[in-house]
């Protein structure tokens, strides 16, 4: 008598999504199929429609950016250390699987308008707007969104383009530049 083998849903839901992070950061969204990606995980393609419902939503769950919280620490930490913390977590940390931040593996799909939206909406809603409630003076949004563009092209030079310069240079020299940049953004005007 032959005995099937249980299926482990949540198994196979963490095998598609790893699948996805993988092929949609080297590829992008319109790069990309879903029998590929169930290829990948070892699984047929139904499962992905089963677990996600769409290739959309499959992207949209494995592609959400993990950006740090901010805020950082208490209420009275200096802006300043809190946008150090920013470049050591988003540009100089670890990679995911395609040995990038998955903030810019998503920029690699960005020309589709639902994939900007969930960009936007990551980035300047759920991070930069708490950001800038922390800076003191006026201007407070403008200046958080231009710390979050010059840390997204840190990013993107250093994980896309490979500048020999950025990505040769050690964290502490990146960082003293960084933070010299970044000081007059995130003080009193």
């Amino acid at each position: 008598m032959t005995t099937r083998r249980r299926r482990d849903k949540a198994a196979t839901r963490a095998a598609l999504l790893d699948a996805a992070r993988l092929r949609f950061s080297r590829q992008g969204f319109d790069g990309v199929g879903v029998r590929e990606i169930a290829a990948d995980a070892g699984v047929d393609a139904a499962l992905v429609f089963r677990y996600f419902g769409s290739k959309r939503e499959l992207y949209a769950q494995a592609m959400r950016p993990e950006v740090p919280d901010v805020p950082h620490g208490g209420p009275d930490r200096p802006a300043g250390e809190i946008a150090a913390d920013l470049l050591r977590e988003v540009v100089l940390a670890d990679r995911g699987p395609a040995g990038e931040h998955p903030l810019v593996a998503m920029l690699r799909s960005s020309g589709r308008a639902d994939v900007r939206e969930q960009l936007r909406v990551r980035i300047c809603d759920e991070h930069l707007a708490g950001f800038a409630e922390r800076l003191p003076g006026d201007d407070a949004a403008l200046r958080a969104e231009m710390l979050g563009a010059l840390l997204l092209g840190l990013g993107v030079m250093r994980s896309v383009v490979g500048s020999p310069a950025l990505t040769g240079a050690g964290p502490a020299r990146i960082e003293e530049l960084f933070s010299a940049m970044a000081a007059p953004l995130t003080r009193d005007q």
